[in-house]
């Protein structure tokens, strides 16, 4: 009753589809039964986010004193989620790229220090510690192979199915690259040159445009996988990684430019960010926003509003899968 529609119409879209008819609408017949059966309250979601802890101990000395640099160097309120940021430099690239995640975090924090530090609760550290690590760290093909890969996920799938001991679990992966992924996974002087050829385009959209299925846990099938996370040790060169660097100097320099001007307009600056997710066509549609909003900061500047407004866009565009709400809203926010 909670929708305009009955049973009845529900079922006669199944069938208006003619596709898997009878299995669609006896799955839809289990599953209607189910909702009458469910108690009229649901149980209640927990959703808070437990405040990751920061480790007494690191796995190795070198670790040891990136650790210490964060207990020495960071607020207190930022350190949880420092310490979570160079784990996750380490396990996505290694120690030195950890090195240069803290050397962004220290310019950032002496950028705060001077503008807003204790006396705004370090609110820009404590933000950019997060999408500072989650820029650096950015979801290509080279660690999505990587996550397919690990023993932990295939424990979790065979938990998650309630797999028997006995019994295999076979997973099938739905793999849709893109162009520009594959051409990212490739030295940037040849990554550019095949992104920029007809040729090569035709034949990735033929071969790959609707994406293919494999199976991870087959011998031919996991090789392939796990020779694509093993390409990390050349992501430097790649030219995924030469456009996300260059894209992430950009936006550290324009939130050391907001800063001095506008301390609360470069924290929602920082937290745009929060866009930039996924990869395929989740990251290209979030993307696009993220770089929208990245604009609209700098138009927005030396308002008085900006930073409420910026705010406003960053929650429009997470709302709305299409971009045009939130364009509306900043065309509006512009003229008046």
């Amino acid at each position: 009753g909670a929708l305009p529609f009955s049973r009845d119409d529900f079922e006669a879209t199944v069938r208006r589809a003619g596709l898997g008819v009878e299995a669609s609408l006896r799955a839809f017949a289990l599953g209607y039964e189910s909702a009458d059966q469910a108690p009229a309250q649901p149980a209640p979601i927990d959703l808070a986010r437990p405040v990751p802890a920061v480790p007494e101990r690191a796995a190795s000395p070198k670790a040891q004193a990136l650790l210490d640099t964060i207990k020495r160097d960071f607020p207190a309120c930022a350190q949880p989620m420092l310490a979570v940021g160079v784990r996750r430099q380490i396990e996505f690239q290694d120690l030195a790229y950890a090195t240069e995640y803290l050397r962004r975090m220290k310019a950032i924090r002496d950028l705060d220090a001077a503008h807003g530090g204790e006396a705004r609760q370090w609110a820009l550290t404590c933000a950019a510690a997060r999408y500072v690590a989650t820029a650096m760290a950015y979801d290509d093909v080279i660690r999505v192979a990587d996550l397919k890969t690990r023993g932990a996920r295939f424990d979790r799938v065979r938990q998650e199915v309630g797999a028997r001991a006995d019994q295999l679990v076979y997973t099938t992966e739905f793999m849709h690259p893109r162009l520009e992924e594959i051409c990212g996974t490739l030295p940037a002087g040849l990554g550019r040159w095949l992104e920029g050829s007809k040729v090569f385009g035709g034949f990735v959209e033929r071969r790959l445009g609707r994406g293919r299925r494999m199976q991870s846990g087959t011998l031919g099938g996991f090789l392939m996988l796990y020779t694509l996370a093993g390409m990390r040790r050349f992501r430097r060169s790649t030219l995924r990684h030469q456009a996300e660097a260059a894209g992430l100097e950009q936006w550290l320099d324009l939130i050391a430019r907001l800063a001095p001007r506008d301390y609360a307009l470069a924290v929602e600056t920082v937290n745009c960010r929060r866009l930039v997710k996924g990869y395929s066509d989740t990251h290209v549609r979030g993307g696009g926003k993220y770089r929208q909003l990245i604009a609209a900061a700098e138009q927005l500047a030396g308002r008085p509003d900006a930073a409420d407004t910026l705010r406003s866009l960053r929650e429009t565009a997470l709302a709305n899968e299409k971009c045009g709400p939130m364009e509306r809203q900043l065309a509006e926010k512009l003229a008046a």
